[in-house]
């Protein structure tokens, strides 16, 4: 732990003693939990963004193609409020970037929606649409819906239990909290993660004896997508392209991006809405790439030299089934 962590580690114990206070209320049932009659999977983590919670929404959707299924998030970032249902002629201002994302990407094959009362949500959900799944998007301490299922993620390069609570640490909540996971995904992963590896990441999570530990890693697509066409990747070796970011943890992305070309890399915090000044300073680049989430906030400008990277979420060894 660095000098500044240890002197905001009483905090951290003040944070603790709220949050646990909080879960015992869940746990002991002095706080309600409503429980729906619909599977609803629930996914999220114990630190705060960057452990894939995207990639991991969109395996589950493709996973149950065959189902009529819905995603509710809270909109983080968006400047409404309440209940909104998602469609394809939507802002990320009036949204979110990450659901408008998965309507974008998903299309009439999903319903997306956002609100910050989950229980409002699924409610008004099961109202409106009749529906098979509902996945609840960054909602593993939103505990007043009963999810029948919760994915945990937790980083290789920063997991959980290495972690300490916020302020000092990363942690929304203590690390106890993972018990309620039935499944814990330890994401961006190296591909040649060894099972010897594996195994000793196991002994540290010490999982119990009803859940699941699963390794995945990023899935990078060889071609970069815009709206004026796409560009293969290896086609850009040697060149210096500038790469913009707006996502909570980018080092992942680009140093993927760094092993075919020369990165400018612009950073930006997450959800980061842009500004007409951004937008002025992006038209005088050559060419861009960015993340998929990033796009979805830049494609209203048409900058026709912007491209993004598509990626996916995909397991070492055995892959979880829901």
């Amino acid at each position: 732990m660095t000098n500044l962590r240890f002197l905001l580690y009483p905090f951290s114990v003040l944070y603790d003693g709220i949050t646990g206070l909080r879960n015992w209320g869940f746990d002991q049932g002095f706080l309600e939990q409503r429980q729906f009659d619909i599977p609803i999977i629930a996914v999220g983590n114990l630190s705060t963004g960057g452990t894939g919670k995207s990639p991991m929404i969109e395996y589950l959707i493709r996973q149950n193609s065959d189902k009529k299924v819905a995603v509710l998030s809270r909109g983080y970032g968006r400047k409404t409020r309440g209940f909104l249902e998602v469609f394809e002629k939507n802002t990320p201002v009036e949204v979110g970037d990450e659901p408008l994302q998965f309507k974008l990407k998903f299309k009439d094959s999903i319903v997306v929606a956002v609100c910050e009362k989950r229980v409002d949500g699924v409610e008004t959900l099961l109202r409106n649409h009749q529906l098979d799944l509902i996945l609840l998007d960054d909602a593993y301490q939103h505990r007043y819906v009963k999810a029948s299922t919760y994915v945990l993620l937790t980083s290789y390069g920063q997991p959980f239990y290495y972690d300490h609570l916020l302020p000092a640490g990363n942690l929304r909540e203590s690390r106890s909290g993972a018990y309620r996971a039935s499944h814990i995904v330890v994401t961006k992963c190296p591909e040649d993660l060894s099972e010897t590896e594996q195994q000793q990441i196991i002994k540290k999570i010490n999982p119990k004896s009803y859940q699941g530990v699963y390794f995945s890693t990023i899935g990078y697509a060889a071609e970069a997508i815009g709206i004026s066409g796409s560009l293969t990747l290896h086609k850009l070796s040697g060149q210096k392209i500038t790469v913009i970011t707006g996502i909570a943890k980018p080092d992942y992305f680009v140093s993927y991006l760094k092993e075919y070309m020369e990165v400018d890399h612009l950073y930006f915090p997450d959800h980061y809405n842009f500004t007409q000044k951004d937008i002025d300073r992006f038209r005088e680049k050559e060419l861009i790439i960015t993340t998929e989430k990033d796009f979805v906030r830049l494609k209203q400008y048409n900058l026709e030299h912007v491209y993004y990277v598509p990626i996916t979420m995909e397991f070492l060894g055995e892959a979880p089934k829901f």
